[in-house]
């Protein structure tokens, strides 16, 4: 009796997820308004600035993009995944990876947009090579490859994963 009570409070507390998931859906907006900042800085200034100068401008813009997709993939397959289905009807316009995607693909897919990330702000390391120091540049380069190991062991254990809960003869899950 005291288990089952315990184990419902456990349940159902995972709605307390749910003000969280939607302070990161408000997050968007700071990074809308700072990609427009940055769009709005490179207009205003479009004149002076070199090519170079205005190809960082758009990189800035690009990984504000990345990085509010990976808010969007997180507080949707968050929800989706801990707190509650998300209800797909035909017609609605929500894509339905929602409903599908697993913890898994989940990671993966997190994985995938940080190294898209890392790997936008080593170019622009690279852009602006005559104000980075070699230092600096190093560090980029490391955490980015780092991120890039991180990503390849993760979908390898994850493809092995999956390879162990099946059998080859009857596609069931084994124990």
């Amino acid at each position: 009796m005291i288990r089952d009570g315990f184990e419902r409070f456990l349940f159902a507390s995972r709605f307390l997820l749910t003000p969280l998931y939607f302070i990161l859906a408000i997050s968007l907006l700071g990074l809308l308004a700072k990609a427009g900042l940055h769009v709005y800085d490179m207009v205003s200034r479009l004149a002076d600035l070199s090519d170079e100068k205005v190809l960082l401008s758009v990189l800035a813009v690009v990984d504000m993009t990345l990085s509010a997709s990976l808010v969007v993939i997180v507080f949707i397959s968050g929800y989706t995944n801990f707190v509650s289905p998300v209800e797909m009807r035909p017609g609605d316009g929500r894509p339905h990876w929602i409903a599908e995607i697993d913890f898994g693909e989940l990671k993966l897919k997190l994985m995938a947009s940080i190294v898209a990330i890392s790997a936008i702000k080593l170019l622009e390391g690279f852009m602006d090579v005559a104000h980075e120091s070699d230092r600096e540049l190093a560090w980029l380069v490391g955490i980015h490859l780092t991120f890039v190991v991180s990503a390849v062991l993760l979908a390898v254990a994850d493809r092995l994963g999956h390879r162990s809960r099946t059998t080859p003869d009857h596609g069931v899950e084994g124990v």
